[in-house]
């Protein structure tokens, strides 16, 4: 580790570009092509494998149950339906409905809670076979379907037309519920979220008759299933039908060239990593730190100069031994280097403990892109996270929370605290233009605890909770929106916020998630799936309908198939890949 010296610094930065060679993709090339696709995006020339139906009597159903991010939940269904194109979609749903099965979707497998992993689904319909990347003329726009991860997206538009989207710093997100969501990342704050740039999406839908058909909204002034669109730009996944493909354009591209159709990434980006020891971290120390960082990015969130900054501080538990500043920012911008090297000054100024370097690269925008992974898929994890759009930075008291929260516990403690830029181009859109109307924070804070053993259960989720409450005590436990909160983001969903013993605000769930845009949403819902046959614990509830769900309890740990590659792990201290990612890396911040 490199001392944080400016001669270091930049002595590092020189020559970090052949170390950049170490970074790793991790994802192969998405198909490009635009040749003989039908209206649906698959190859006329190959017409896709049958839809697989896999019951539990089948060896692929172990593997297929446990896709899901969070091993606290299990969904045991009647069978696993593996399709390939959105027809398919609409005869699994055809044959669901007929029979009264409860239906869910799943495709790159992040929720963090049981939207898809719950004791009353039957059927899984799995979609992450349908994940072609390629250039639709039709709507000229570049269709995404929603099983392909958002690694092989990125992969796929930029060795293609040199393109991107602003969405999720985890390539190992699907795009299905991250789009759907809102997502933001890396590039959001030089170009909005990623849904500032659906164009439309196709989606199977129910009607009342119970019919499912596959419908195509835009967002164009004068497309009659225009509130479809809307629906999907920010409000969440599983709430009404199945997504199989979003179409992607800017909405002030021009013509007919797909390489000016969406924003283009910077050639390089500068990657810095600080950290700053516990060994000597007091709690005046973690506060000063903390603080530093929020209020200089409530201060110069909305500053063109620093647009193109991704930023996170990652405060790990004392057991892990550090604290990390992770900072990216285009290596088109002039004096990139000199803006990050203050940056790290300006938030280690006062703590008392000198900072070192762990890393320093110039590196391909690429190759620093899809070097970020995450642990999706790794079974034994059990966890819970909680997070909030935080207006104003902490005070005193909630500083105070996060030091308690951070050195409690012995061991190798699996417990971190995110703050995450965001601000930018985000705030610059109307707050009803999409449904997703968080466009005024300049951060979010983030909570999250991880371990193996069922046993823990009831221990570390009363960690994580009793720290939330503390945080939001003076609003009744939640980030109520207001002047220090902006409520809460649907991408990192939490089940608590619909709980009347751990939401004590009279604010209702639904107010945190998507404030005044609710009503609309549930409008487009009573439209669109009148039948309420797409829904979770935190689903669009029909008009009239009771703001919450029955909970059911999840199965027996002993009935959980076991994950032979996590037998012999210990306690997962929740420091995995480069942003889960949005979010859970060394690199910290969540997706």
């Amino acid at each position: 580790m490199a001392k944080a010296t400016r001669r270091g610094f930049l002595g590092a930065m020189a020559v970090a570009g052949g170390a950049a060679a170490g970074l790793a993709t991790g994802e192969s090339a998405a198909n490009a092509t635009t040749a003989g696709r039908s209206s649906h995006g698959r190859s006329e020339c190959a017409p896709p494998p049958n839809a697989a139906t896999i019951k539990p009597d089948d060896p692929r159903y172990a593997e297929l149950i446990t896709r899901g991010y969070n091993s606290r939940f299990l969904a045991q269904p009647e069978s696993v339906r593996v399709v390939h194109s959105a027809e398919q979609v609409v005869q699994v749903v055809n044959e669901a409905v007929r029979a009264g099965k409860k239906i869910v979707v799943r495709s790159g497998g992040h929720c963090f809670e049981n939207f898809v992993d719950d004791p009353a689904t039957s059927i899984i319909i799995d979609v992450s076979e349908m994940n072609d990347v390629y250039f639709d003329p039709a709507h000229k726009a570049f269709a995404i379907e929603a099983g392909a991860t958002l690694g092989q997206a990125y992969r796929s538009l930029y060795l293609g037309w040199g393109v991107t989207i602003p969405a999720g710093g985890c390539p190992s997100v699907g795009a299905g519920g991250h789009i759907a969501g809102g997502g933001y990342g890396p590039q959001s704050r030089r170009h909005g979220l990623v849904i500032d740039h659906l164009h439309g999406v196709e989606v199977v839908v129910v009607d009342r008759s119970g019919r499912a058909r596959i419908v195509v909204a835009t967002r164009e002034a004068r497309d009659p299933n225009r509130d479809l669109w809307w629906a999907h730009a920010g409000g969440g996944g599983g709430n009404f039908g199945i997504v199989t493909r979003y179409l992607m354009r800017s909405p002030n591209a021009r013509g007919n060239d797909p390489a000016t159709l969406l924003p283009r990434p910077p050639a390089q980006q500068l990657v810095v990593s600080a950290s700053w020891s516990w060994e000597n971290m007091t709690e005046e120390a973690l506060s000063r730190l903390a603080d530093n960082y929020a209020r200089w990015q409530q201060q110069n969130h909305g500053d063109p100069a620093f647009e193109s900054i991704d930023s996170s501080l990652t405060m790990y538990h004392r057991s892990s031994g550090r604290i990390e500043l992770f900072t990216a920012m285009d290596g088109d911008v002039p004096g990139a280097d000199g803006i990050l090297w203050t940056l790290v000054q300006i938030v280690g100024e006062g703590v008392g403990i000198e900072p070192t370097f762990d890393y320093f690269s110039v590196a391909p925008w690429l190759r620093v892109t899809l070097s970020y992974d995450s642990g999706a898929g790794a079974y034994a994890l059990r966890f819970k996270s909680k997070a909030g759009y935080l207006r104003k930075p902490w005070t005193p008291a909630q500083l105070k929370v996060v030091y308690r929260y951070l050195t409690e516990g012995e061991g190798d403690v699996g417990a971190s605290v995110y703050l995450m830029s965001l601000g930018g181009k985000i705030n610059a859109v109307d707050p009803a233009a999409t449904a997703n109307p968080h466009r005024t924070a300049p951060l979010i804070g983030f909570f999250d605890v991880g371990w193996w053993d069922p046993a823990e259960d009831d221990k570390w989720l009363a960690s994580i909770r009793d720290a939330y409450r503390e945080m939001h005590a003076d609003t009744g436990g939640v980030p109520v929106p207001g002047e220090a909160y902006d409520g809460a983001y649907i991408n990192y969903p939490d089940n608590d916020l619909a709980d009347p013993a751990l939401n004590t605000s009279g604010v209702p769930w639904h107010k945190l998630y998507y404030k005044d845009n609710y009503p609309k949403l549930q409008q487009v819902k009573a439209k669109w799936d009148p039948r309420d046959v797409f829904n979770h614990a935190l689903s669009v509830r029909l008009p009239g309908a009771s703001d919450t769900l029955p909970s059911l309890p999840s199965p027996p740990p002993q009935t959980r198939p076991k994950n032979p590659r996590k037998a012999e792990t210990k306690k997962y201290p929740r420091r995995v890949s480069p942003r889960h990612a949005n979010n859970l890396r060394s690199l910290g911040r969540p997706d």
